[in-house]
């Protein structure tokens, strides 16, 4: 099978970082492009010497140029840049016969107000939104395959919808009642020199952040509010703590169904996923079970006290709540198995 030639937009952050190393491995891709406005003419294993030995590790990077990009012979672009940047080279490299998996925030909203409202900022090409399809392949898988442009969810997204939606496809809870917190590491705020970030402001403490609006519930609210079939609002609280990557996510709500009923919903939407794992009742989801790969891990328990499910799960941010989520995406969009360059544990 011929491999499919590859752009990596932005490649030098944690997240581009994470691709390359999927993709460098990944048995159907061939990365041929590799972008860093700050480190252009350096190689991939000069930046990067974990990579020395990679069959690509003597690709340089280039200027973010969609015209050099595009004379690279790029199939597929992966745009791991910020929100607002994003949007001008999706526009640009779409029109040049390009893929793209946007790995940011432009293109996860259906409606320019909303993101208008979080991101403080009209969006920048709101006549592509209508195109993207929101790449949460366990949601919406149907509409991927043939999509030219696919908006990758957030980490937070990712680990608070996926536990979420069943439940309320099936009205098994008050969807007024929904409260989440999450813990992610470091990792999740960039790769970028910020005095709050640093090591010894990071280490041996944890704190909340973006309190009480966080950029991310936009998207939650969205894909939550499709599940229901009703507007979902939810209290939602992030905090930082002192680790690398991974994301744990606690969520509790009203019951309105019985507590059976919440393995019955999980088990008909995930059963059949390879990178959910059910944990049952009474399951913790552990970061360190999923970090390094794309699986996210879904546990829940019944608190009769308070009348309240409890749904608890870890997720890599840089996996499954980004890169690697990206490759799935990629894999489904390219007709690859799912699993395809994946398959790490």
């Amino acid at each position: 099978m011929k491999p499919v030639k590859i752009a990596v937009i932005g490649a030098s952050g944690y997240t581009g970082l994470e691709l390359l190393r999927l993709l460098l491995t990944h048995p159907h891709a061939e990365l041929v492009c590799v972008t860093s406005r700050q480190n252009a003419g350096r190689s991939i294993g000069d930046l990067f010497p974990r990579f020395h030995g990679a069959v690509a590790a003597d690709l340089t990077f280039i200027d973010p140029d969609p015209e050099a990009i595009a004379a690279t012979g790029a199939e597929v672009a992966f745009l791991a840049l910020p929100h607002g940047v994003a949007a001008g080279y999706a526009s640009s490299l779409l029109d040049k016969g390009l893929r793209i998996i946007d790995l940011s925030a432009d293109f996860r909203l259906d409606d320019p107000l909303v993101y208008k409202e979080f991101y403080d900022a009209e969006h920048p090409a709101p006549e592509l939104l209508k195109e993207a399809v929101y790449g949460l392949p366990e949601v919406h898988r149907a509409d991927i395959p043939d999509a030219r442009l696919i908006a990758a969810p957030g980490c937070y997204p990712t680990s608070i919808s996926l536990p979420l939606i069943p439940l309320l496809r099936e009205k098994l809870i008050a969807p007024d009642s929904i409260i989440t917190c999450s813990m992610s590491g470091v990792s999740g705020a960039g790769r970028k020199a910020d005095l709050s970030l640093i090591f010894c402001e990071c280490n041996e403490s944890a704190r909340a952040y973006s309190v009480p609006k966080h950029r991310h519930l936009s998207e939650i609210e969205q894909e939550l509010s499709k599940a229901a079939g009703e507007t979902i609002i939810i209290s939602f609280t992030p905090h930082l703590i002192p680790v690398h990557n991974g994301i744990c996510t606690t969520t509790s709500a009203k019951l309105t169904g019985t507590p059976e009923q919440i393995q019955q919903a999980l088990e008909k939407a995930y059963a059949d996923e390879y990178f959910v794992r059910l944990l049952g009742k009474g399951g913790c989801a552990d970061t360190k079970n999923v970090t390094g790969t794309n699986f996210i891990d879904i546990g829940w328990n019944y608190d009769d006290r308070t009348g309240r499910v409890l749904l608890l799960s870890a997720e890599d941010n840089l996996g499954k709540g980004a890169a690697s989520q990206a490759i799935q995406n990629f894999n489904i969009i390219c007709g690859f198995s799912e699993t395809d360059g994946l398959q790490n544990f």
